[in-house]
């Protein structure tokens, strides 16, 4: 792994693990900038710095480290956190709408939870996860929230592996390629 950029001061501690979860994948387990309360700290201010001036009506985050990153900086900013959740984790009555996207090692569908006395149309959304690689959870929300009438305005990560998208617009706290 060869780090491109780091806006955190403190030490990464990133580790990384071959054929997980399956063969020909490295798993890049960014649990230890969670661990540390100072990283975790930095994080969080990094993110919230950001974001503290964008007009941003919730803050979304797919399962499930997107949902630690995404609530500690929805709890930051005053607002609220939609968790985007696997399918069958949110009971029907709550469910607003499934879809399908595929990951780097397969297929997956996730559910985005109905608003509490609202909709989605005409709210913006903010998007969290901890680490971007080739894009498809993100743009699969993203375009889940369009066709309910939402607005996407940005995107961030914890961790970007460049080399897998090309999105210029993401806003991330670490770039790296793998090596």
């Amino acid at each position: 792994m060869k780090i491109l950029k780091n806006k955190l001061k403190n030490d990464l501690n990133i580790r990384c693990e071959k054929d997980l979860p399956i063969k020909g994948i490295e798993f890049i387990d960014i649990n230890p900038l969670m661990i540390q309360g100072n990283v975790l700290k930095e994080i969080t201010m990094l993110f919230t710095e950001e974001l503290i001036n964008k007009d941003i009506d919730y803050i979304v985050a797919p399962e499930a480290r997107g949902f630690l990153f995404g609530s500690i900086i929805a709890n930051e900013l005053n607002i609220g956190l939609i968790p985007v959740r696997k399918k069958g984790k949110l009971a029907p009555s709550t469910r607003e709408c499934q879809f399908d996207y595929v990951k780097e090692y397969g297929k997956d569908t996730l559910e985005l939870p109905k608003l509490v006395n609202d909709t989605y149309e005409g709210k913006r959304f903010y998007l969290i996860d901890d680490i971007y690689a080739t894009g498809n959870t993100m743009k699969a929300i993203e375009k889940a929230i369009k066709n309910l009438g939402g607005k996407v305005v940005g995107m961030g990560v914890v961790l970007n592996i460049v080399e897998l998208n090309n999105n210029k617009k993401l806003f991330s706290l670490i770039d790296i390629n793998e090596e």
